[in-house]
């Protein structure tokens, strides 16, 4: 099998909600860039790269189409059913940028899945999970509101939730006094301030706080200061941005850094890099958040695909994306229902782009 033609669309996803707000950011909606494969055997593969706007990871949105353009061209001709030399070619055309080669490997295992007629999820180490726990987000608003909205998803049938927070040390603990008073005996909360404490603000927040049951994310920056920060507490300590590779990993092992890593596909560098990340923390006894930066149905898919396939007591929560849009940009994702979600056991990936809502590709390169 050879790669005749790599399509590159861009498409907005606009939130449900209105606004989607987290630390000192807002957005109405996000940027995504799908990209579809094209092979001389028929068979197409289907990808999904979305940052979390422009500032908040070292990826941006017009940045990921510029990536794969430098990188599409020196795929043309290569199989894509070698994986490992996909990611190898791709690194050899360009240097870094893992979340722009992340939508070219995802394509690439929707391709594998589909020639050997298995959901991808079997491909990655088989059904482990029937359903996929799923948290759900509360973006910052004003304490009463985002209370309230708790409450809402509660009655959904959610257990596990992550508050937005890192917009000020009073009106974050007023914030997490008012939703932890909303929340059902046995379910979950978790403080994600997204690295917008400074040092001695996330100390006097837990500080405050340290009474309450709740997980504390990614409190600070870098790496460094979560740590020190780790070391000023007893709550359990979730890390995301500062986990990008397995050096890092490593480290927090080797520094009890952490609790809970928050692996994102996207930011490792698409579904090959992410299986190994995994298995590293599995291998390591740390329990994993299991999603991405953004995206809509395929991105979603992708995910909940490497859920299925990790060690349950390994699985922390996911993120269905998707059902925080108005807009659906692919048939097939994986359903929600009760706090959890199922993926498709179609071959692939099981997400059928709709052509009609991506339009005409923004690049195509090849056949």
């Amino acid at each position: 099998m050879k790669i005749t033609r790599i399509a590159i669309h861009q498409v907005d996803l606009p939130l449900k909600e209105g606004s989607y707000s987290w630390s000192t950011q807002s957005f109405s909606a996000f940027d995504s860039t799908v990209l579809i494969i094209e092979t001389d055997s028929g068979l197409t593969g289907v990808g999904e790269v979305c940052p979390l706007g422009p500032s908040y990871l070292a990826a941006y949105a017009e940045g990921a189409r510029t990536g794969l353009a430098q990188i599409a061209h020196g795929l043309i001709g290569e199989d894509p059913l070698q994986i490992g030399r996909i990611n190898l070619r791709m690194d050899e055309l360009l240097k870094g940028h893992p979340y722009v080669k992340s939508a070219i490997d995802m394509a690439c295992w929707d391709l594998l899945g589909k020639a050997t007629e298995q959901p991808v999820y079997n491909l990655l180490g088989g059904l482990l999970q029937d359903k996929v726990t799923l948290f759900k987000v509360i973006s910052r608003q004003d304490s009463a509101a985002m209370a309230s909205k708790l409450a809402d998803y509660q009655l959904q049938g959610f257990r596990q939730f992550q508050m937005k927070v890192g917009a000020g040390v009073s009106s974050d603990i007023e914030r997490i006094f008012a939703v932890s008073e909303v929340l059902q005996a046995g379910n979950i909360l978790a403080a994600d301030a997204n690295t917008g404490w400074k040092q001695h603000e996330a100390i006097r927040v837990l500080k405050a706080i340290r009474d309450i049951d709740i997980y504390i994310e990614q409190p600070c920056l870098s790496y460094e200061e979560c740590l020190a920060v780790r070391r000023h507490t007893d709550h359990p300590i979730i890390l995301d941005e500062c986990m990008d590779d397995l050096r890092v990993l490593m480290r927090g092992h080797r520094d009890s850094a952490m609790d809970v890593v928050n692996l994102k596909v996207s930011r490792i560098g698409g579904l090959t890099r992410a299986r190994q990340f995994r298995d590293l923390c599995v291998t390591l006894g740390i329990t994993m958040t299991i999603e991405d930066s953004w995206g809509g149905e395929i991105a979603t898919a992708a995910l909940a695909h490497l859920a299925h396939s990790t060690p349950q007591g390994f699985h922390f929560q996911s993120s269905a994306f998707h059902e925080y849009h108005s807009l659906k940009i692919a048939d097939g994702a994986p359903v929600i229902k009760n706090g959890y979600m199922v993926a498709s056991s179609a071959p692939g990936l099981g997400v059928t782009p709709d052509m009609e809502i991506l339009g005409k590709p923004v690049l195509v390169i090849g056949g």
